[in-house]
């Protein structure tokens, strides 16, 4: 979500330094650190197990650390640092509602959890109903609700005090398309509103959509940090081009590497394989170039590198292994 205004302070919203957590044997977070400023979105992409999950239990202060630091609002923060939680807004994996209450009367009670009461929580609950999209259900049962409706409804109990900092935890799993889609609407308009997000997932489009910053984290380690074209850069900015064709393909490989832009040009299963830097502009010479060399192309699919390419680049294995 690159080209969106981050609010710009000395002092982060959240820091975190050299974080570690030890289960027995298991390392699961092994020296974790990075900062996130109000207004921004910042993204912990990984793979399950990777130790997203434990490393904001300790952001959190709902798991005690076996090292490093954390600062919340430029002031230590621990699991026993009770009055500074409130500047948080934590939306765990598992759904945390009551069925039996209404969408208003669930953001009710947790409102009055919150020291919220009387007019200040009754606007609150609209404001809130209203960046989720369940105004219009409000007066339903929770436990009627889809999935992704009940995703949505614990997002906005963790909305629900205004928090400076929202913690989402892989908050589209097990949702359908259209619910996913209505959840990442709301959490995109949140950073609009001067709010620190901390997201973590293991879908790199949602990571790519949502986040001006993202940090990689692979068995406990952050292996890389930044925007997204900061990481891509990382990978060498070069497109993967197929040419499916037909004709002298050795010949039109050959002439295509040639080309300044074409990094290698290969014959593959009826076409051309080729990496070229800048793609979209060197995409009209390279198909003069093959059609002169007697090659017929009969389509043309450019892959741009991503996240995923990234991941795979850092750690020699995709995502979702």
């Amino acid at each position: 979500m690159e080209g969106r205004a981050v609010t710009n302070s000395s002092t982060p919203v959240l820091s975190c330094e050299g974080l570690r957590k030890r289960f027995g044997d298991l390392v699961a977070v092994d020296g974790v650190g990075f900062e996130i400023a109000a207004g921004e979105t910042y993204g912990l992409l990984g793979p399950n197990g990777a130790g997203k999950t434990t490393s904001i239990s300790m952001l959190c202060g709902l798991l005690e650390r076996d090292g490093g630091e954390v600062m919340l609002l430029g002031q230590p923060f621990t699991p026993r640092s009770v009055e500074a939680k409130r500047a948080i807004g934590y939306v765990p994996q598992d759904i945390a509602i009551y069925p039996d209450l209404s969408a208003r009367e669930n953001l009710a009670f947790f409102g009055r959890l919150y020291g919220l009461a009387g007019p200040e929580l009754a606007k609150r609950i609209d404001e809130v109903l209203d960046i989720i999209g369940l105004a219009d259900r409000a007066n339903d049962r929770a436990g009627e609700f889809s999935g992704g409706m009940k995703r949505r409804l614990n997002i906005g109990i963790g909305l629900l005090h205004g928090p400076k900092l929202l913690v989402l935890d892989e908050p589209t799993v097990g949702v359908d398309p259209q619910s996913r889609n209505a959840i990442l609407e709301s959490i995109a308009h949140l950073g609009t509103e001067g709010m620190a997000v901390l997201y973590t997932t293991h879908y790199m489009e949602e990571a790519e959509r949502l986040c001006d910053r993202v940090g990689i984290i692979d068995h406990g380690k952050v292996v890389a940090e930044g925007t997204r074209a900061e990481l891509v850069r990382l990978v060498g900015e070069h497109d993967r081009v197929r040419l499916a064709a037909t004709g002298d393909l050795p010949a039109a490989a050959a002439a295509l590497a040639e080309l300044v832009p074409v990094h290698e040009a290969d014959v593959a299963d009826s076409g051309l394989d080729l990496i070229v830097e800048g793609a979209a502009d060197a995409l009209a010479s390279v198909l003069a170039v093959a059609a002169s060399k007697g090659a017929a192309v009969t389509s043309v699919d450019v892959v741009q590198p991503d996240l995923e390419a990234v991941f795979l680049h850092l750690t020699g294995r995709a995502l979702r292994d």
